[in-house]
């Protein structure tokens, strides 16, 4: 039986964006839609109905109204959205100019500051006529080497206003893991910041540029933003000018936001690139726009009146998601550093201070917060706090009991999935439903989600392969230097045909809620039966004695065997007791056939730099295989620990 942990009331439920958008179609379209499951069947029944409704909604600005919302629903990829409309991203999110709080920012250890709508207009202005006035023109690719700070926002949205396209990566990625994302896009110009911080300590980022910027001969031009120490020396890099001196004087100013087509190049993406060079995914300016404005608004009730954090760097898509924001125009709080810095509950002290309403992060962060054994509703006021949102891998039936015991009773606890891909959600939260444990709330407006069979045919209540069945509008546009469309049909439409498959396994329940069952492609497949990744960490988060684990399939005798491998939690070895322990909750909770064959501790656990296991990496290493890219994982050094273990040979 699964557990139910939270029902919104009637009052909470009429009060959100959700429930007004119902009323919104109901009154458009003469329905008598009452509850979120009909909204969701009519919203992929009528798919071109629903965003033009949306957009009429989410009042997006543009300086020329859209000749029709899709050419072809059955032409996946490579629908055309929203023909002849005309406008601009950055404009979208800069139409307040008021004295409301845009942005707070946090730094490990520093008072936290603040800009208001006003300001952050002003500050895109500047930037952007020095943009300018440096040559950028539309379609010209600018970059950020940079921290989560308002300044990688003015410099987004100021590059976005020429019709620049932006993309960015995190201060934490070694040389090789920038060069193999941005040399394959030949940015004009970039943004660093001299350095960041973590736990407590200064790292630079200067020394890294320098040798960055010799392999990257397209760089006109290099902003450095003083962030660790207020007169960074940049005498010795070429092309570099303080932000400062490179801010236009002038005040006042008035942006001229380049209006273009719906789908403008907005953003460039990465891949994780464990395979080879990262893909670049380049997504549109109107795609992300009302994709993003339909996450925010509808399934997290943004509203003016709240203020929205999420723990992200710049190299995930989750910043992109964040910034959006603005267009509702809401207060945005960012983080930079270690969020147990420096002390375990650091964020949710800023949350407290900050007053933050809605508030994101990841499943492993809130895995840790309970190992560490933090009680963020016990230790600060979270009173303001509505909703916490969870994504980067699936969030445990035990991470969400904790978030209703130890976070707060009365909240909308939203797991959401989705991907880079689509700078967004398959699955999320619904305002006006339900919370179950270990269930994502619901399939997000407008994307016709399915769970394929081995045979290509849809099922519910059991395991079967993500696809999504119709076009949506955050879908790439192309892939960089993929003129033949190649990598792209590859990469999701070379099982299916016409359908986006995204490599996960989900169940869908009869609730309309989903399970995230793990990446297909690391699937588990012992006596040919297949089992999904997650399954298994969901019973490892209930075992104390272990901190982290990665579970991957051995070629053993004409078969596969599950070999699950642990990182040991402090002070703990890994016993014979131990390890029927482990076996006995996987045969229990799960099924014998879950069961690892082999049980070997490790001394680390491998992750991309977007915090993701990589099962396939491991497995590779264990069958002696190359693992092509090491640079997009954050600890490659890991991989070391697998590598001719003589008990595998057993």
């Amino acid at each position: 039986m699964v557990k139910l942990l939270w029902t919104p009331s009637d009052e909470r439920i009429k009060g959100t964006n959700m429930y007004r958008f119902m009323n919104f179609i109901n009154e458009k379209y003469n329905k008598k839609i009452s509850e979120y499951k009909y909204l969701y069947e009519w919203s992929i029944e009528n798919i071109p109905d629903f965003w033009v409704s949306l957009w009429e909604f989410a009042d997006i600005k543009a300086s020329k109204q859209f000749d029709q919302v899709i050419d072809d629903l059955n032409k996946m990829p490579g629908a055309k959205w929203f023909s002849g409309a005309r406008l601009n991203f950055a404009e979208n999110l800069l139409h307040y100019r008021d004295d409301q709080i845009a942005l707070i920012f946090k730094g490990e250890e520093q008072e936290s500051t603040s800009i208001t709508y006003a300001q952050l207009y002003d500050e895109v202005a500047r930037i952007a006529k020095s943009l300018k006035e440096a040559g950028v023109q539309v379609g010209d690719r600018v970059v950020g080497f940079m921290p989560n700070m308002p300044e990688t926002i003015i410099a987004m949205l100021a590059a976005t206003s020429l019709g620049a396209t932006w993309s960015s990566c995190s201060p934490d990625f070694g040389i090789k893991g920038v060069l193999d994302r941005f040399g394959q896009i030949q940015p004009k110009v970039l943004f660093t910041a001299n350095g960041y911080s973590f736990k407590g300590k200064h790292i630079d980022s200067l020394e890294r540029i320098s040798n960055i910027l010799k392999e990257l001969p397209s760089i006109e031009k290099l902003v450095v933003v003083p962030y660790t120490e207020q007169h960074p020396d940049i005498k010795g890099i070429p092309n570099a000018i303080l932000y400062k001196d490179f801010r236009s004087s002038e005040s006042n100013l008035e942006i001229e936001f380049e209006q273009l087509p719906f789908n403008h190049p907005l953003y460039i993406m990465y891949s994780s690139g464990t395979t080879g060079l990262p893909k670049c995914m380049v997504q549109s300016a109107g795609g992300i726009l009302i994709h993003h404005l339909k996450e925010l608004m509808l399934h997290s009730d943004l509203k003016r009146e709240d203020t929205i954090f999420y723990f992200t760097t710049c190299g995930w898509m989750m910043w992109n998601w964040l910034v959006s924001s603005l267009a509702v125009g809401a207060t945005l709080v960012l983080f930079d550093g270690n969020p147990f810095h420096p002390v375990p509950g650091a964020l949710w002290k800023m949350a407290q201070d900050e007053k933050v309403t809605i508030f994101g992060t990841s499943a492993g962060y809130l895995a840790a917060l309970q190992n560490a054994g933090v009680k963020p509703g016990k230790e600060y006021d979270l009173r303001p706090l509505k909703a916490l949102l969870s994504t980067g891998s699936p969030l445990s039936i035990e991470s969400f009991e904790y978030v209703y015991r130890e976070i707060k009773e009365d909240i909308q606890m939203a797991s959401i999935a989705g991907g880079t891909d689509l700078n967004g959600c398959f699955a999320l939260g619904n305002p006006m439903g339900s919370v179950y444990a270990g269930e994502l709330q619901c399939r997000g407006l407008g994307m016709k989600v399915m769970a394929f069979d081995e045979n290509g045919k849809p099922v519910n209540n059991q395991q079967g392969e993500l696809v999504c069945a119709a076009p949506f509008p955050s879908m790439p546009i192309y892939f960089w230097n993929d003129p033949d469309f190649e990598k792209y049909h590859s990469a999701y439409f070379d099982v299916y045909p016409a359908i986006w498959r995204h490599g996960d396994y989900i169940i869908i329940t009869d609730r309309g809620g989903v399970v995230m069952s793990g990446r297909s492609d690391a699937t588990l497949n012992p006596g040919g039966v297949r089992i999904g990744t997650a399954e298994i960490y969901r019973q490892m988060d209930q075992i104390e004695e272990i901190e982290d684990s990665v579970v991957v399939s051995q070629n053993w005798k004409n078969d596969v065997r599950v070999i699950l491998f642990v990182k040991m939690a402090e002070g703990y070895e890994l016993s014979e007791n131990l390890k029927n322990k482990i076996k006995n909750t996987i045969r229990t909770n799960a099924s014998p056939r879950h069961v690892p064959a082999k049980i070997l501790a490790v001394k680390d656990v491998p992750y991309t730099l977007n915090m993701k296991k990589v099962e396939i990496a491991v497995r590779k290493v264990i069958h002696n295989q190359p693992v092509l890219n090491k640079d997009a994982l954050k600890n490659p050094e890991a991989l070391d620990y697998y590598a001719n273990l003589k008990e595998l040979q057993e």
